[in-house]
């Protein structure tokens, strides 16, 4: 079952859960969310407005605003409703264009119903017009496109998503000393990009809110995962908290594994919020949120001068670090305070769909070599670019999971060695299911 309203199937879109949505008391309009105890011509203006922003649900036969003790699911005749809805739709909205309805019925003998309207920004035919004016969808109102929206709204592709996926992120790069060495083993990036919504694009990040989102972190998966890539290198670590280039717009939160020995830092964790520029927004605004795990575990085997001891990522490891990551970015948590600084429904927040990898040398020599083959003459990789299978949520374990199981079965080709496949079933053979 997907957990996510506005992305469920009609089968999972029951009653009870609509309930438990209206009878939430932190639920109310929003972006994406309006509630409707039944139809009125303003309705139909509300679904060209979340057409011509980032879609949306309307719950047609759930009050707005009830008085303490008063039912908010009230229900309407569901074929009624939605014949009215369409013929608005037909009538006001131009070009004509009609959003899917889905009759959720009460379980009991009345025959009333909650009218699911569901926006689907990307099939839209935007810019759609009432009375020739675009309208838009503010935090719980509808307001009118100004003129450099309206055209940038005109100007789109067809085809274009509305909502982003997460992909195109900008590869990481190693960090190097003064000789313009690395001093890195490798650097892993995943993130996200999400729209903004309109208290979210003007003000500055709030100290609260970056608190809050670096507490998430801390009580996620991710710090054990961390951990657990260290093997040992350090026993002392700092959770996440605001290190280095912080400013009104940006903010940088950093994991630390410590050691004593010249590698300091064995393992760290870069999460990084950037909000988009106020001056001279010419699209749509978007922020974005990236983690960079930067791991130096073998550089730290080699500096305790041990030759005994010369350290290889084993896979278990980066099963639990893809893992973690991919875990951590779907914690509930962790939406929770992405959706609060970009002022949008936690429903907006993308899952990541990219993973970014550089390594200083060929991956194979990173890697533990046991139960892996090298291809003759299969060449060298140094890191690649990662891809999700988009039809997979990653809030679902086994979903996940076989996300993970790809990103590594490439991993191990793109470095030119086989037994990867044998290795995962293996890991996965003995290892409890994720939760």
């Amino acid at each position: 079952m997907n957990h996510s309203l506005f992305a469920a199937a009609a089968a999972d879109l029951t009653i009870e859960r609509i309930r438990a949505l209206a009878a939430r008391p932190d639920q109310v309009e929003s972006l994406t969310l309006e509630f409707k105890r039944e139809y009125s011509k303003s309705l139909v203006t509300t679904i060209a407005a979340m057409g011509n922003t980032y879609g949306g649900l309307i719950m047609v036969g759930i009050a707005d605003k009830v008085e303490a003790g008063s039912e908010r699911v009230v229900g309407v005749d569901a074929q009624e409703t939605i014949d009215k809805i369409a013929s608005g739709c037909r009538e006001k909205i131009d070009p004509p264009w009609e959003p899917t309805f889905i009759p959720v019925p009460f379980d009991d003998e009345s025959g009333r119903s909650v009218v699911v309207v569901r926006v689907d920004a990307n099939k839209a035919p935007r810019p759609l017009l009432i009375d020739l004016k675009a309208p838009i969808r503010l935090s719980g109102q509808n307001s009118t496109a100004d003129r450099d929206r309206l055209l940038r709204l005109a100007r789109e592709e067809p085809t274009a998503d509305v909502l982003p996926m997460g992909q195109g992120l900008i590869s990481p790069r190693l960090t190097t000393d003064n000789m313009g060495e690395s001093t890195d083993d490798f650097v892993l990036r995943t993130g996200i990009t999400l729209p903004m919504g309109e208290a979210g694009v003007w003000r500055p990040l709030s100290e609260r809110a970056v608190d809050a989102l670096a507490q998430a972190l801390n009580d996620s998966v991710l710090p054990e995962a961390l951990r657990n890539l260290g093997q040992g290198a350090a026993n002392q670590f700092m959770g996440f908290r605001r290190l280095g280039h912080n400013r009104s717009r940006t903010a940088r939160l950093v994991w630390q594994a410590l050691s004593r020995g010249s590698v300091e830092n064995p393992v760290e964790a870069i999460v990084t919020v950037s909000l988009p520029a106020i001056e001279g927004l010419a699209t749509a605004p978007v922020a974005g949120i990236t983690v960079d795990v930067v791991s130096r575990v073998q550089r730290y085997a080699q500096s305790l001068g041990n030759m005994s001891f010369e350290h290889h990522y084993p896979v278990a490891d980066l099963v639990v670090l893809f893992d973690g990551l991919l875990k951590t970015f779907v914690d509930p948590g962790v939406v929770d305070e992405i959706a609060r600084i970009a002022d949008i429904d936690t429903a907006l927040v993308a899952q990541p769909r990219e993973l970014r990898l550089i390594s200083d040398r060929p991956v194979k020599d990173h890697l533990a070599s046991s139960g892996l083959t090298q291809i003759p003459e299969g060449g060298a990789s140094y890191g690649g670019t990662f891809r999700a299978n988009p039809v997979l949520d990653l809030r679902v374990p086994a979903e996940r999971q076989e996300q993970v199981d790809d990103w590594l079965r490439q991993l191990g080709l793109d470095a030119g060695l086989i037994g990867m496949e044998a290795l995962l079933e293996q890991y996965r053979a003995t290892t409890p299911p994720a939760t």
